[in-house]
């Protein structure tokens, strides 16, 4: 008896090739490490400001983050903007306890002790 005509002994042969393209591809050369872009480690436990793509702003207390850029933050204050003018932040705030910020979200993260806003030197003058 033909042991291929049911192809019972090609499926056989075809899931063991199958198997070991999937170990081949899950083994990667030892190669250098990647490091994460920010060393965040300093500023955990304190409060830093997040500056998201689109406008929003958070303070928040910096409590984990991860190799991808998320965040988790505690007691966290939000500033509301304008909702004539996105760009514009009013006065009122938002208050969270706790937050997890998706790194892709980010535009930029600062330290709130050590750092302020500054007039834009390269602003044209409307005078």
């Amino acid at each position: 008896m033909d042991h291929n005509s049911n192809g019972g002994g090609s499926h056989q042969s075809g899931h063991t090739n199958n198997q070991r393209r999937r170990h081949n591809q899950s083994q990667k050369p030892d190669g250098p490490k990647r490091e994460a872009i920010l060393d965040l480690n300093k500023y955990t436990e304190k409060k830093i400001r997040v500056k998201f793509i689109g406008g929003r702003q958070i303070i928040g207390e910096l409590k984990g983050f991860d190799q991808l850029m998320n965040l988790v933050l505690k007691n966290v204050e939000e500033t509301l903007r304008d909702p004539e003018d996105d760009h514009v932040l009013t006065k009122e705030k938002r208050n969270y306890d706790l937050v997890v910020v998706r790194g892709p979200s980010l535009l930029t993260i600062s330290p709130l002790d050590g750092s302020g806003e500054i007039e834009n030197p390269f602003a044209q003058s409307t005078e």
